[in-house]
């Protein structure tokens, strides 16, 4: 007797748990998205815009136009606190799979635009001069269904 009450047990839970697990979910997944949250320094936004104008938004282009990126863009607001963002750089890609060896991916273009390591790395250090970056998130688009 117990042993068919504790199969009927088990079978009615299953029923009840069941449709929670086919429920499909409400959304679907969509694009990749990498934010990077900047603070600019007092006096120094406009200068940092127009660094992102004359080298950051050509290599996000040519990155566009080899396929590696779908979008970018820069978004600005008020910070909150003194120590809040006031711009947010979004790069958008297709999945997370792109991602794989973008580094190596992005090292000819950059290195044709920038030109070598040594020299990018004394152009970030003149930016550090001029914003400092709080920190990045890559997040994933939900499309509601």
């Amino acid at each position: 007797m117990k042993h068919v009450l504790s199969i009927a047990l088990v079978v009615t839970l299953a029923a009840l748990i069941a449709p929670s697990f086919a429920e499909e979910p409400p959304y679907t997944e969509g694009n990749v998205m990498e934010l990077t949250f900047v603070r600019t320094k007092t006096g120094g936004e406009d200068d940092y815009l127009k660094y992102l104008a004359t080298t950051w938004k050509p290599l996000n282009e040519a990155a566009k136009k080899d396929g590696l990126i779908l979008s970018y863009r820069v978004i600005g607001g008020n910070p909150a606190n003194k120590d809040d963002w006031d711009l947010v750089l979004v790069v958008e890609y297709k999945n997370m799979a792109a991602l794989d060896g973008m580094e190596e991916k992005m090292r000819p273009i950059m290195e044709k635009m920038v030109g070598s390591s040594s020299k990018a790395n004394e152009a970030a250090t003149k930016r550090g001069e001029i914003r400092e970056i709080l920190g990045s998130k890559l997040c994933r688009e939900l499309i509601l269904k």
